[in-house]
């Protein structure tokens, strides 16, 4: 067993509460889904956002998600690079796999999937 990084990003529409967290949940659960990993072969989570969304911590999100209360999880903002894709959510998911680099599926979400063309899918 090896330990992989797994890529995601989403964004927002605007610096609200609810919606980040919302989207923080939607986009981790994605990853998940499309990994086949569970929390507890997770060593930790990277989590940034741009400056322009100070609403909440993303973190808050995770920490609620049944099974996901131990895995460790940090917060951070992104270097403000101009123009950079604004408010955006990113995640950097390290888990322990069997996996390849070339099975992992990274996620890219809503006005993310600009990120990476080459790694978003279409579901």
């Amino acid at each position: 067993m090896v330990n992989r990084g797994i890529r995601g990003a989403t964004t927002v529409t605007r610096n609200d509460e609810a919606e980040i967290l919302r989207e923080t949940v939607l986009l981790l659960r994605e990853m998940v889904e499309r990994n086949d990993i569970i929390a507890e072969d997770i060593c930790s989570v990277w989590i940034t956002m741009t400056t322009d969304l100070d609403a909440t911590f993303p973190a808050r999100a995770i920490r609620e998600i049944e099974g996901w209360e131990l895995v460790p999880l940090m917060c951070a903002t992104e270097i403000p690079v101009k123009g950079s894709l604004p408010k955006c959510i990113r995640l950097m998911v390290q888990v322990n796999t069997d996996k390849s680099q070339r099975e992992i599926r990274h996620v890219y979400l809503n006005e993310a999937q600009k990120l990476r063309p080459d790694l978003s899918e279409s579901k």
